[in-house]
């Protein structure tokens, strides 16, 4: 039975400009209730495709999309699920033509609009002469990352709306530290000019250029805003919180025209702010809404859960006038010195869980600051142990970084020799243990030593038959046969002609990788990381001229990828619950915005919990609206912030933990380094005043 607030929501007029401002914390049931006024819409007969539902990115509209692929939803196929880049690139693409020359591009032809790894690989050529004449050797950054910030520079000043001209200064006027550090801020200047003026050249367009065309050149244009604002008459825009302020900028211009606007906002979170979030600019539209809806309970987490966020939060805690014993319950951890020693506790209780209790393996979440391969191989090998499956996401990861990434491009390599990129013996070894299933590392060693062969700078492999018949039998007849039904496929696919990466990619998969006794056969995280492959690179082939050679194309995709492109968002890595334990960066874990019964949080010891990642070249909190302009980054910033995004983390977690958190510390950390971050002081003195009121309760 829903709630007289979710009612109130649900019900609420649909017409004559009638707003709710729906807030309160995570897990209160406030996208159930936008959910189910989408579907009232509906059901009074309000057309689909007047109604637009609005997410800060793809992956939280899921409730949404599954209701309307639902039966209960009438025209539900004609609503229209977006985000602040969709709507732009939308717009812009219809309204080419008109906005085209205004904007600075050549209007004769067609925008190319790039993809975070097509951006990268543009940012890439642009860099390379700077990086030629020495830009950045003061920084300890790899290329790949540099050229990721660079962007995200330009991604700020188009989503908090100030011109990209001014990234430089604004770094500077806040910086306190080495006097050489605003000469870095004028080189990352200096590229990110030379890259939109590539782009205004090309007719391509990164994500800051399709907001800054969709703001000023697509919405001030009668015809821009036919496209969006006299055609959704309805508004639903959930998780404002994490959205960015030119995003609030355009809801609020939505409020004075649609019928009916629902817009939601979640306490205590704006995860996204390295992005550009803005809870702040989201929580001034409550004031432009005629009504505002609490829903204040959480209905996920268990009284003794919240109870426990409360006093975790430092923020929070201070104030809290809760019993001292309360919490106790959903909290359980133990501490050990060594690391493995942490993860051998870990995959036993969750062993226990899911055969002892019955939890199912879906509703327990391993989640730590960060998720390193060896962390991730290391809690996986352990779980298949005791027969339970594990699947991850780790979206900062690099396309080259995953394991079914690195044998695919190295096939690719080799099924491509006149590209002339050459494997190294390492890459094949790892490629031969990944795609034949039961093929050890050492036998592949062995059979990569004596098959692979690099000539003039071309690889090549030769086939199982001709080892000499000592050398087969170490490494069997069985698993011979199967090198050999791969080295058959790749030299049958030259004989016939090369076609397009994501062709080869796709078919390879299919013909050999997935089938029986192959690496792949069974394996849903490799085809993930397949069907990324093939989309990335499709994407990436848009980015070049359609008479382009295809070859070079290749080598460009396979050069970029080898560098360390940081990989696009695929929406089917969000959706890769299956029925595994999840691992995942905590971060990672809120922004999927789903529950779990059980967490684990591991490393409680680190300052990762606490910390702010690496970021040399820009600054998420300076390059904000709400920044004083002049005002210098002080230590006590820096720690007000560490506080209220650790606070924002705690809390987050808490509230989509339906039974208990399991918390593991361990001395020295992954690295061999003591830990004592704040998160674990914080566990520390909540326990320290737990146990002294239980002393003051029994001598009472």
């Amino acid at each position: 039975m829903e709630s007289k607030e979710a009612s109130q929501v649900i019900t609420a007029p649909h017409s004559g400009g009638y707003s709710v401002f729906l807030e309160g914390p995570a897990g209160a049931g406030k996208t159930t209730a936008a959910v189910r006024r989408l579907e009232h819409l509906l059901h009074e007969g309000v057309p689909g495709d007047a109604i637009l539902v609005l997410t800060p990115q793809r992956t939280l509209a899921e409730p949404y999309q599954r209701f309307l692929r639902s039966q209960d939803a009438p025209g539900g196929s004609e609503v229209t699920l977006a985000t602040l880049g969709g709507l732009a690139r939308r717009a812009i693409d219809l309204l080419w033509p008109l906005i085209a020359e205004d904007a600075g591009f050549r209007a004769a032809e067609r925008p190319v609009f790039l993809t975070l790894e097509t951006a990268q690989y543009h940012m890439d050529q642009v860099l390379a002469p700077f990086l030629e004449k020495r830009y950045f050797d003061s920084v300890a950054i790899r290329r790949n990352r540099l050229a990721s910030q660079v962007i995200d520079n330009l991604n700020k000043a188009a989503v908090v709306g100030f011109p990209h001209q001014e990234i430089a200064a604004r770094l500077s006027q806040a910086w306190t530290g080495d006097p050489g550090q605003p000469r870095v801020y004028e080189q990352v200047q200096e590229c990110a000019s030379a890259f939109r003026a590539r782009c205004l050249e090309n007719n391509l367009l990164d994500f800051s250029l399709q907001i800054e065309t969709f703001v000023r050149h697509v919405l001030p244009t009668p015809e821009g805003q036919s496209f969006l604002f006299q055609r959704y008459h309805h508004l639903i825009a959930d998780n404002v919180e994490e959205d960015v302020p030119v995003a609030h900028e355009l809801v609020t211009r939505w409020l004075a025209l649609a019928e009916s606007a629902t817009l939601v906002y979640d306490w205590d979170a704006g995860y996204r702010a390295f992005l550009g979030a803005d809870p702040q600019s989201a929580y001034e539209l409550r004031k432009s809404c005629r009504r505002v809806i609490w829903m204040e309970r959480c209905l996920v987490a268990s009284e003794e859960l919240q109870d426990l966020g409360t006093r975790l939060a430092p923020r929070l805690r201070r104030s809290a006038s809760l019993p001292a014993g309360r919490g106790r319950q959903a909290l359980v951890y133990a501490s050990f010195r060594f690391h493995p020693q942490m993860l051998d506790w870990v995959a036993d209780q969750v062993s226990r869980l899911v055969t002892e209790e019955g939890t199912p393996p879906r509703e327990v979440a391993i989640v730590a600051p960060y998720l390193s391969d060896a962390l991730r191989f290391a809690l996986a090998l352990r779980l298949e142990r005791y027969g339970i499956s594990a699947v991850s996401h780790r979206p900062s990861r690099s396309l080259r970084e995953e394991e079914g990434t690195r044998c695919l491009l190295t096939l690719t390599a080799l099924a491509h020799p006149d590209w002339g990129i050459a494997p190294g013996p390492f890459d094949v070894t790892r490629m031969l243990v990944q795609a034949i299933d039961s093929l050890d590392v050492v036998r592949a060693q062995q059979l990569s030593r004596i098959v692979y062969r690099v000539r003039d700078g071309r690889p090549a492999l030769t086939a199982f038959q001709e080892i000499a018949g000592e050398a087969q039998e170490r490494i069997t007849f069985l698993l011979g046969g199967r090198y050999d039904e791969l080295l058959g496929w790749l030299e049958a696919y030259r004989q016939g002609g090369a076609s397009s990466l994501d062709h080869f990619i796709s078919r390879l998969f299919a013909d050999v990788l997935s089938q029986a006794g192959f690496g792949f056969h069974r394996d849903l995280d490799a085809a993930r990381v397949a069907a990324n492959l093939v989309e990335s690179f499709s994407k990436f082939r848009r980015a070049f001229p359609r008479d382009a050679d295809q070859a070079q194309i290749g080598r460009e995709y396979l050069r970029m990828v080898q560098q360390g492109v940081v990989a696009a968002q695929y929406i089917e890595d969000w959706q890769l619950d299956g029925d595994g334990v999840l691992l995942a960066p905590a971060y990672t874990f809120l922004m999927r915005n789903r529950a779990a019964d059980y967490q684990f949080w591991l490393d409680a010891g680190s300052r990762g919990w606490w910390e702010r990642p690496y970021q040399p070249l820009t600054h998420p909190y300076v390059l904000t609206r709400h920044w004083p302009e002049g005002k210098q980054w002080t230590d006590g910033d820096e720690y007000q912030v560490r506080q209220l995004t650790m606070d924002r983390l705690l809390l987050g977690l808490v509230r989509r933990c339906r039974k208990g958190i399991y918390l593991g510390i361990s001395d020295l950390g992954e690295q061999g380094y003591e830990q004592r971050g704040p998160l674990l002081e914080v566990f520390q003195r909540m326990l320290r005043h737990a146990v002294q009121a239980g002393r003051g309760e029994r001598d009472a």
